[in-house]
């Protein structure tokens, strides 16, 4: 029962067996404000509406008619931080593509555009940012600084992020550099330091200088259920970067370095990733030697470091010699 409560509870499901509450929790479903994109027809289904509700927070579904939609995202989707929840639900039927231009959708409770709501910025509860149900594909971090260059398709700096059930296809960050990751997410700053959680999703063909699926700074992970396909780290030089070289390169399918964080990856698949420096499937730096990783129950297979690697397309530093790896294949 309580492991139904919490996976309820991150996905903003309404719970009405659910025992009370602290004030600080989000409100259920039912209370959410319920936005629906579309009419009926696909031509209703336009990125204007997915910005708009986006931006207007709730629990927000598609009405796009019985078919698969793609809506060619000509904007990218911001969340304002006043929102306490906004929560995406596609229900396997809806695209939304980034077009190779354009990051898909963005969260940051730093950025004083979306609404200053508090003075610990790298530390509040919300927004909480739950994405269900959809493909995110060709999203593309463009600009020249950290922050516009990495987060392909979603980027999630405070509150919080649950992923459920999406696919995240051919999406792009900065090519090299040794600070920018995340060809699909780049999270940072969560809430309390609790991990991200992803659960059931996919992660293909993503190209970034580091972490073509996911990537963070100090930021924990819970990835389940979860397959990460030929993904590549493009940058080439490491962090710090070598002399001469650009930086970048590592951890092909999940980049993380940072202090004491933590990731968990549990029933997950990690094939055909690459990594022209280190961590053909993760790239795992605790820097004060605190955080872990722990592999249960999952594949790794034929995730090649061009550079260097721990265990087979593992670079790990963490507070033991070695991951934890319990019921697994890693080769």
């Amino acid at each position: 029962m309580r492991a139904l409560l919490a996976l309820a509870t991150a996905l903003g499901l309404a719970v009405p067996f659910a025992p009370a509450v602290g004030a600080g929790t989000p409100p259920a479903q039912a209370q959410l404000a319920k936005r629906v994109i579309g009419n009926g027809t696909p031509s209703s289904c336009t990125s204007a509406a997915v910005v708009k509700a986006v931006a207007q927070g709730g629990s927000i579904t598609f009405d796009c008619g019985p078919k698969q939609k793609t809506i060619k995202m000509r904007a990218t989707a911001k969340v304002v931080n006043t929102s306490r929840v906004v929560r995406i639900d596609g229900g396997g039927r809806v695209t939304l593509d980034g077009l190779g231009k354009r990051r898909i959708l963005y969260q940051n409770t730093c950025d004083q555009r979306q609404t200053w709501t508090t003075d610990h910025c790298d530390d509040q509860q919300y927004p909480k940012l739950v994405v269900k149900g959809l493909t995110l594909r060709r999203g593309h971090a463009t600009g020249s600084d950290d922050e516009s260059g990495s987060g392909g398709a979603i980027y999630a700096r405070g509150g919080q992020l649950v992923i459920a059930d999406s696919t995240f296809a051919r999406n792009r960050c900065k090519s090299s550099g040794p600070d920018v990751g995340g060809g699909a997410v780049r999270a940072l700053d969560q809430w309390g330091d609790r991990p991200v959680r992803i659960d059931g999703s996919t992660f293909r063909r993503g190209r970034c200088s580091n972490g073509s699926g996911l990537s963070s700074i100090g930021v924990s992970w819970q990835i389940t259920d979860s397959v990460f396909t030929d993904n590549e780290a493009t940058g080439r030089g490491a962090n710090p970067a070598r002399p001469g070289t650009t930086g970048g390169g590592s951890g092909a399918a999940v980049y993380a370095d940072g202090n004491d964080f933590e990731i968990v990856v549990r029933n997950t698949r990690m094939e055909g990733n690459h990594a022209r420096e280190g961590g053909g499937a993760i790239f795992f730096v605790s820097n004060d030697r605190s955080g872990h990783l722990t592999i249960v129950d999952s594949t790794l297979r034929d995730n090649p470091s061009d550079g260097f690697e721990t265990i087979p397309g593992i670079f790990y530093l963490g507070r033991q010699s070695r991951p934890t790896v319990t019921g697994s294949v890693v080769e």
